[in-house]
């Protein structure tokens, strides 16, 4: 016998079991009919946490989050037709941040393509480049099962290679799709590891880096990448140089060579043209600040990028050199570098240095004031006071739009955070399932920060909330629209009846309904004493925060001109 409803559920079993060998504990299904045979080969193995989403845009962006958190693929299950499409938001966003998805799409069988059959559609490379490796597997034969293991770690082992991200298995299944496993396929074990391959950092790139770096007025700036952040931090101290430091790289720590406030501190145009830099060596991610990007792009000075993977995000294309391998081992080697060669006398500047820290003492005390004096509790308040009051070992997860900007700029430098945010497209999608999958994965509290369109664009994402045994808290920051608007020259240049139409959106939604809706725990936060007292209760819960858009730009055009203005 070929083909049977036997063989494709031992074939579904073959790939789980082989994915459970290479190290995956959780799968994201969505529910169907089509899927069943790989439904049922995960339901069946208590060692995977099976995680069920409704709603499959919502289930594709848990387990981006799951594999954001973990570092391991996740596994993601649905039917057939549109049902697959509904993964493409978070397949792009996986792409653009490169992080590894194992996608599941259930198929109809050949013969049920194009001839009007239901829920059926061409899911033949159905995200285009967004994968690594896309797979169309015909309906399983028992003799190619001498195979399956293969391309079960195959797929594992792309989605975490060079480059890591999301890979696409099409699994057709005809009916009946009920079968019973028979004995799997033997495993393999000389292909039990799989290594990935990273280019060696060489003698001769050793030798150009520490050529470039051979300057007074250096600067570090580094964003989330693969890499112990005290290592980072002592490559700073080593140069003597100052480390512009994002909040999601793990380096924003009180320490004398982190600035956590350089978005505020270079809108002052004397600070900003007198402290050019000749070199910038930057680690991971850009930063999110205009700002900050646009003096960097325009200071002239020569660009360094390290990354361990081939990707560059270069947009203003001032690299002079990108350098792919271990951060860590460069890291290392450039320290004893430095301490070979006397970094007193080759590398950094005392006083170059000093001023960058004398500035960012300054902006912190300078943004602090600016907040007291402030009567009613503000966006800028509200980043700055969870950034600074969530619990040790736990995770804050950041919108796109203006709260991570917010928690860019006015985060100070604190310990024992870890700060997650969907920035390989930049979009507001799937905002609340991402950190529902950072919950699931870390098992750690995890407070999300969020603008009330990012909400509703994934209400869907609160669906079974109770239910999921997480500590998850949700802050929204509700200034009835799309808040970002109001900081761009539409904002002055548009009929304000236009500008609210187009770019305003203000919606009639009421958030405490939609949290009683899925029966979440809701709070109404008017200080940030009653902030401070709701961010200590143990979730989940929605607590929702009102703001004005309007006073909103006010606050922030009062704070930098604070900042601006204690400069020296």
């Amino acid at each position: 016998m070929a083909s049977s409803a036997a063989t494709t559920a031992t074939f579904c079993a073959t790939l789980v079991d082989e994915w459970l060998h290479c190290g995956v504990r959780h799968a994201v299904v969505s529910p169907g009919s089509r899927s069943t045979p790989i439904a049922l080969a995960i339901a069946t193995r208590p060692e995977i946490l099976l995680h069920i989403f409704h709603d499959e845009r919502s289930a594709a962006f848990a387990a981006l989050g799951i594999a954001k958190m973990s570092g391991v693929p996740a596994i993601l299950v649905c039917s057939s037709g549109t049902a697959a499409v509904e993964f493409h938001p978070a397949v792009v966003e996986a792409h653009h941040a490169e992080v590894p998805i194992l996608i599941c799409t259930a198929d109809r069988p050949a013969e049920l393509q194009g001839v009007g059959a239901p829920q059926t559609i061409d899911q033949r490379n159905l995200y285009g480049v967004a994968v690594r490796k896309f797979v169309n597997a015909e309906v399983a034969d028992d003799k190619d099962s001498h195979v399956w293991r293969d391309l079960a770690r195959e797929l594992f082992a792309t989605s975490l290679g060079q480059v890591q991200g999301p890979v696409h298995l099409n699994m057709r299944f005809r009916e009946p799709l009920l079968g019973t496993v028979s004995s799997l396929p033997q495993r393999d074990q000389r292909s039990a590891t799989i290594a990935k391959e990273v280019p060696r950092f060489t003698n001769r790139n050793k030798r150009k880096l520490l050529r470039a770096l051979e300057s007074k007025r250096g600067l570090l700036v580094v964003g989330p990448e693969n890499f112990r952040p005290d290592l980072v931090l002592n490559l700073a101290s080593a140069l003597r140089w100052p480390l512009l430091a994002d909040p999601r790289s793990g380096t924003r720590v009180p320490n004398d060579v982190v600035v956590a406030a350089a978005d505020s501190i270079l809108r002052n145009e004397k600070f900003a043209e007198k402290m050019r830099p000749e070199i910038i060596l930057r680690i991971g991610a850009l930063p999110a600040s205009k700002v900050v990007n646009s003096w960097l792009s325009s200071s002239g000075a020569q660009q360094i990028v390290l990354t361990t993977s081939q990707s560059l995000a270069d947009p203003d294309q001032r690299c002079s050199m990108h350098l792919v391998g271990e951060i860590d081992e460069i890291c290392e080697q450039i320290i004893n570098a430095t301490l070979k060669l006397n970094s007193s006398a080759t590398f950094g500047d005392g006083s170059w240095l000093k001023q960058w820290a004398s500035a960012e003492d300054s902006a912190q005390k300078s943004i602090n004031a600016a907040l007291a004096d402030e009567k009613r509790i503000t966006e800028p308040a509200i980043a700055r006071a969870i950034y600074a009051g969530l619990p040790e070992a736990s995770h804050l997860f950041v919108s796109s739009s203006m709260p991570i900007r917010d928690v860019e700029w006015f985060g100070a430098p604190r310990h024992g955070l870890r700060v997650h945010a969907n920035r390989g497209a930049n979009g507001i999608d799937g905002v609340v399932s991402t950190a529902v999958g950072v919950a699931l994965a870390s098992g750690q509290t995890t407070t999300l920060l969020i603008g009330d369109i990012a909400l509703l664009h994934d209400v869907n994402g609160l669906l079974n909330l109770t239910n999921r045994n997480i500590d998850l808290r949700i802050v929204v920051v509700d200034n009835n629209g799309g808040g970002i608007f109001s900081f761009l020259p539409q904002a002055q240049a548009l009929d304000p009846g236009v500008f609210e139409t187009i770019f305003g959106t203000p919606h009639t939604a009421d958030i405490s309904l939609l949290a009683q809706a899925h029966k979440v725990a809701f709070h109404e936060i008017n200080n940030l004493k009653e902030l401070e007292e709701v961010l200590a209760q143990r979730g989940p819960w929605l607590a929702r925060v009102v703001t004005d858009r309007q006073e909103n730009v006010k606050v922030h055009e009062r704070i930098n001109q604070m900042v601006s203005a204690q400069l020296h």
